[in-house]
């Protein structure tokens, strides 16, 4: 009679024996499992032909214009394979190939077959860009490297690619999983409720199931998390936490393609299960020893020197904020903040002087198509500054930071940098333009005037249901492009386009500073804040002194009507009057980075200067008088 335990002892000891999987089989199994998610992408296409129609997602005459930034050698070889016809054909072929790799055997030929598969994949992609997603870059780098591993004759070459395949599974599934962890709906778990409740992924009954049963759907969530986060743990203890961890992800994928209708990611992603499992098989096992795993160390090295490429990449960029513009001064505020600020144009001595204030997470270069304008075609005198804790300015505060501090930075920066007798126009983007508000009954009789740049006001994240719905996401947002970007990977990130637009020569120091992770730290500061003073707001905006010009960006009135009126209450605030602009066509950043709609700032912004200044002299003069 077996004791008692025995059949847990035997499942556990299943459960935990280390793999034993030689490398054909998992290059076939692989091989498999890619070219059935090839199949059923193709066969998706072929039977939706409605989305490359005239108006379609992928209707090549509309996708096309998105390619225009692309090389003309990658331009002529889309143009070349984008013809409704030659897509057609493209993926008949891909299809009759994705078929052909089902039949048994482990032959050279097949090898080609799947670098086929890989070479049009990218095509494809390419051509679609609608409706591509993570499978089908997936199948791309598995068919791809597959065929290229029965191809070559070297062991150790095929041992490489084996691991190149392992290693892109580790990094998928754990950066995925840290990544979420920077998430608040992840560590709350509310993500999962709040994924089952969209129509696009979502599924009533599982929704329904996380409503009734708030702990298990917390654990699952959760669990989720320690997979994907301890994905790579598969290698420890010999490899014995290979089959419970592997089975687990298919499982998550399996339920992923019931609940969300992800079916191709199933095929997908677990086409480099098999590899990973071989990678994982002990050097104490007979397939193990025989394994080549020299790309580890290499790969290690490669690491390595990466890693100290980006925090020299990091210390370099730091120090380009730092540095400022070449005609960047310092102030010391009475604070105890040190402000970094730039006199763009002295002006004339009758003349006012425009005083920049930037907004969240920005900095002074922002304002640069404007400030260029102004000095080279004005006789107005053109300051700008960036706030403690953006570019080279530094906060030396100890408290909490609180909106009146950088109001009061403002008024004392005037007092400071500007020349006494000279008139002032507090010119402010977005929050910049509350601060400006803010700041201008401490300047007395040198305000001329507040202009505003599709501002911001006290009560938008009360009164505004977009501003209140994006507010949690843009903590997080600040939260983890901080912890991004700290660790390096600055090194990493792309040039928008919105900094293509700028000047050229503020782009580099305008990259440098979106890659500067003290910036979004400096933002989180701001930004917590804003949203502690804008929710305790009551009542109406009090009087603010001088006259005042409100530019709106037409998208962003368009997009949230609640904005034009909150912009016109802005205005309305001026009891010596005030006027509105729209700007047709510009968006909340554009309207400073698009030279088109900035130039037009410019010039609304010397006008109204002019107007106020002949206003402000005459009022002068009169107290003079008395």
């Amino acid at each position: 009679m077996r004791r008692p335990g025995h059949h847990l002892r035997r499942l556990t000891q299943t459960v935990l024996n280390p793999p034993s999987l030689s490398r054909d089989r998992a290059l076939g199994i692989s091989e498999r499992l890619g070219a059935l998610t090839i199949l059923n992408s193709s066969l998706e296409y072929l039977t939706q032909t409605k989305q490359t129609d005239a108006g379609g997602l992928s209707d090549w005459n509309v996708t096309r214009d998105l390619k225009r930034e692309s090389g003309p050698l990658l331009r002529k070889v889309l143009e070349s394979v984008s013809g409704r016809r030659t897509t057609k054909a493209l993926h008949v072929s891909r299809a009759l190939g994705a078929t052909v790799l089902m039949a048994p055997g482990n032959q050279k030929w097949r090898g080609a077959v799947s670098l086929y598969l890989a070479a049009s994949g990218l095509l494809v992609y390419s051509r679609h860009l609608y409706g591509t997603d993570g499978s089908d870059q997936v199948s791309v780098i598995v068919q791809g490297a597959t065929g290229a591993a029965r191809l070559v004759p070297s062991e150790p070459a095929k041992d490489a690619l084996v691991w190149y395949i392992a290693a892109q599974a580790n990094l998928s599934y754990a950066i995925s999983g840290w990544v979420k962890l920077f998430g608040k709906q992840w560590r709350d778990a509310s993500a999962l409720p709040g994924i089952m409740r969209t129509r696009s992924y979502g599924h009533a009954g599982m929704w329904t199931w996380t409503q009734k049963h708030p702990r298990a759907s917390k654990l699952l969530t959760h669990s989720v998390l320690a997979l994907e986060c301890g994905f790579p743990l598969l290698y420890a203890f010999g490899g014995r936490l290979t089959r419970p961890v592997i089975t687990s992800v298919v499982l998550f994928h399996g339920a992923n393609a019931y609940l969300m209708g992800l079916g191709r990611f199933f095929t997908a992603f677990t086409s480099m299960h098999p590899l990973v499992v071989y990678t994982a098989v002990p050097k104490t096992d007979p397939v193990g020893a025989r394994r080549d795993d020299r790309l580890l160390p290499l790969t290690a090295a490669a690491l390595g020197l990466s890693t100290a490429g980006a925090v020299l990449s990091a210390v370099r960029r730091r120090m380009t904020v730092r540095q400022g513009p070449y005609k960047g001064e310092m102030f010391t505020a009475p604070s105890g903040n040190v402000l970094q600020y730039t006199t763009h144009a002295e002006g004339d001595a009758d003349q006012p002087v425009v005083v920049f204030e930037t907004g969240l997470v920005a900095t002074p270069e922002y304002f640069a198509w404007i400030t260029d304008h102004l000095e080279d075609n004005t006789r107005l005198g053109v300051v700008s500054y960036a706030r403690a804790g953006y570019n080279g300015s530094l906060r030396d505060v100890s408290g909490p930071y609180r909106l009146d501090e950088s109001v009061a930075d403002l008024a004392d920066l005037i007092q400071g940098v500007v020349a006494q007798g000279r008139p002032v126009i507090l010119t402010g983007h977005s929050l910049g333009g509350e601060l400006a508000r803010r700041a201008a009954p401490l300047l007395g009789n040198r305000l001329d005037g507040v202009v505003y740049i599709d501002p911001s006001h006290p009560a938008e994240l009360l009164r505004s249901t977009q501003q209140a719905k994006t507010a949690d996401r843009l903590s997080e947002s600040f939260t983890q492009m901080r912890w991004f970007l700290g660790l390096g990977t600055g090194a990493l990130m792309s040039r928008p386009d919105w900094v293509e637009e700028l000047p050229d020569h503020v782009r580099k120091r305008v990259f440098a500073q979106y890659g500067d992770a003290l910036l979004w730290q400096a933002g989180r500061r701001e930004w917590e804040a804003v949203q502690e003073d804008f929710r305790s707001f009551t009542g109406d905006l009090p009087p603010t002194p001088g006259r005042g010009l409100v530019i709106s960006a037409q998208q962003t009135v368009d997009r949230d009507p609640e904005q034009l009126l909150m912009h016109a209450e802005l205005a309305q605030a001026h009891r010596e009057g005030a006027h509105t602009v729209v700007i047709e066509g510009a968006e909340h950043t554009g309207v400073l980075t698009q030279p088109g709609h900035a130039i037009k700032v410019a010039g609304i912004i010397a006008a109204f200067a002019t107007a106020t200044a002949t206003e402000g002299a005459e009022t002068r003069g009169e107290e003079v008088a008395q």
